[in-house]
């Protein structure tokens, strides 16, 4: 048995960050490096780079079913917890609109560092980790055996909104599962969004026919993948402590799998990388398997509807085989108002690898929607990540 659950630590490896958007392939440097001095490295990346260090104002709410979700608002200069301080109160004097960061699967608030980086002072924001994921507890209805729904992150999504922005205009911001979390929350609370939601913007996400993603693997074999996968991903999540012992054991290749599906071009920056690598590796396995059955059956066509008359961007990145550009070419079709960029040379987490562009056309869009200051001033990221990369309007 422990041969065997020994080979599924590997196979965990793969399979689990395959299905959390960042799997498959090894790096080259594997061959030429001794796994000492890759380890150095990890270690001196970890230690160099400030990357998810930003924090604010913390809170907690409860979800309906009693889990406890962690978030933190980045408040106006006259507001709280620029300077990093926790645990201040005082908000901004005069209630403006608060942008709602939701991330993406097997991530945490923190995938947001540049952005965030660049709009503290500018705007209210709110950054939160979704159920089970970074600092926000476990899912108490999963502990119970009720299975992860995008309708439930819908709803978590509204009790951090009731909590960090009771009152004023919104600006939801989602990646891939958050903007399917943003989706849900449109579907099941309309008069929230229609009398409060000004702006949403849709990075690397879909609103549906995920089950159709081949995430990069020939044809052939995709069907079996397919209708192994589930039942894979609960048995490795039987066994979560062997799992990641496996998933230690196999860091090389770990990071190789990362950086072949979140990043596009070959110039991301060594501290980027790992720091995505820290994010996913952070996720366990039995939360990723716990999650991965509710994106294919995934369906909120319908619900995009509901911002028909809001500005909406939408941000697709051509080398994303997670969420394809096609999905986003979709919610385009959806919402033909929508301005839909697509991002050259660039992967699923084009939030770290394109940050300025990202924060660019988030920027564009708080314009739009009325919730940036007149005088506001933007900044960019410390250039630490990557150069840019040209972007195509959308197609």
């Amino acid at each position: 048995m422990s041969e065997n659950w020994r080979k599924a630590g590997w196979a965990g490896a793969a399979i689990g960050v395959l299905a959390a958007g960042a799997a498959a392939g090894v790096a080259v440097e594997r061959i030429t490096v001794g796994r000492g001095l890759r380890m150095k490295a990890r270690l001196a990346l970890d230690a160099a780079g400030d990357y998810g260090s930003l924090r604010g104002t913390e809170g907690t709410c409860r979800a309906e079913d009693g889990t406890e979700l962690y978030y933190e608002s980045d408040e106006l200069p006259d507001g709280s917890a620029l300077d990093g301080k926790k645990r201040r109160t005082r908000r901004p004097a005069a209630p403006g609109a608060t942008v709602v960061f939701c991330h993406g699967y097997c991530l945490g608030q923190d995938s947001w560092h540049f952005q965030r980086a660049a709009l503290r002072g500018v705007v209210r924001a709110v950054y939160w980790d979704q159920r089970s994921h970074g600092r926000s507890a476990r899912g108490v209805a999963q502990a119970e055996g009720v299975p992860v729904t995008i309708e439930q992150l819908g709803r978590d999504l509204k009790a951090v909104i009731d909590a960090a922005a009771p009152e004023g205009p919104l600006v939801l911001v989602g990646h891939s599962m958050g903007g399917m979390t943003v989706m849900a929350l449109a579907e099941q609370f309309p008069d929230l969004v229609r009398e409060r939601v000004v702006g949403v913007a849709l990075v690397g996400t879909s609103s549906g026919r995920l089950d159709e993603v081949t995430y990069g693997l020939p044809a052939y074999g995709l069907g079996a993948v397919r209708r192994m996968l589930p039942g894979v991903l609960r048995a490795l999540g039987s066994q979560t402590e062997l799992v990641e012992r496996g998933r230690r054991a196999t860091a090389d290749l770990f990071a190789g799998m990362i950086k072949m599906y979140s990043f596009g071009s070959r110039d991301v920056d060594p501290g980027v990388a790992r720091f995505a690598e820290r994010l996913i590796e952070a996720t366990p396995i039995d939360v990723v398997a716990a999650f991965y059955p509710a994106f294919q059956i995934h369906d909120k066509t319908v619900a995009l509807q509901r911002f028909a008359d809001v500005p909406v961007t939408v941000i697709a990145a051509d080398r994303d085989m997670i969420t394809p550009p096609e999905h986003s070419v979709a919610i385009k079709e959806t919402l033909p108002a929508a301005e839909l960029v697509v991002l050259e040379d660039t992967g699923h987490l084009m939030m770290l690898e394109r940050p300025d562009i990202v924060t660019g056309l988030l920027t564009d869009l708080l314009a739009r929607a009325g919730a940036l200051p007149a005088a506001a001033n933007v900044g960019t990221h410390d250039g630490r990540s990557t150069a840019g990369s040209a972007a195509q309007p959308g197609r």
